[in-house]
């Protein structure tokens, strides 16, 4: 994603190769909510006017720009997660021992494909909080962008969910699937704290 230009990634994405796909697109969609929390303490560092929170929002900005550098390290690690997995399906199976060897491989591998959605999700969560961190203490003239940003982010752990669960379906081991499914409940509670945000939020501009 870093060495392509938007157009060619969503190009890529609209076209018929299985990657990227929707975990990738998740990923995305934590990077443009991280996006909007930086631009809005921006908006606030350096004005007189919010002097006063000016400590709070250099804190915010920074945590916002690594989960933006994280978040986009992960829309090329959802894809090749999915490329990986999807090369355990082409092992040999002609002998017994060979289709232990693949299906073992494979559950590896889709055990390894579950953790980047998570770690989407988690990434989403984060940006929501940090949102949350904003109203009263930043630039009100960019309020709705931190709905905005957090119905981003709500959008990305809410699809990071179902890209974790299309992979926990696989999973036979129940220890693995388990503990992947706990993580992923913890990350999902984000999701109607953001949207609970942006009511907030909607409600206030519509006073």
């Amino acid at each position: 994603m870093t060495q392509q230009s938007l157009t060619e990634w969503l190009s890529d994405l609209a076209s018929s190769a299985p990657a990227p796909g929707g975990g990738a697109a998740a990923a995305m969609n934590v990077a443009l909510g991280a996006s909007l929390v930086e631009m809005v303490t921006n908006l606030t560092i350096g004005k007189s006017a919010y002097a006063e929170h000016q400590e709070h929002a250099e804190s915010i900005l920074a945590q916002a720009s690594a989960v933006r550098a994280l978040a986009i390290a992960l829309i090329g690690a959802d894809a090749e997660a999915f490329t990986a997995l999807m090369a355990t399906y082409k092992l040999p199976k002609e002998t017994e021992e060979q289709k232990a060897v693949r299906r073992a491989e494979i559950q590896n591998a889709t055990a390894a494909a579950a953790e980047v959605p998570l770690q989407i999700a988690r990434a989403g969560a984060e940006v929501i909080d940090l949102a949350a961190q904003l109203p009263g203490r930043s630039n009100p003239n960019v309020l709705s962008d931190v709905a905005v940003a957090a119905s981003a982010a709500a959008a990305a752990v809410e699809s990071a969910a179902i890209n974790v669960e299309i992979n926990l379906s696989s999973i036979k081991d129940k220890d693995v699937a388990g503990e992947l499914s706990a993580r992923l409940a913890q990350y999902e509670s984000a999701i109607a704290r953001g949207r609970a945000l942006v009511a907030e939020v909607r409600a206030e501009l519509t006073k």
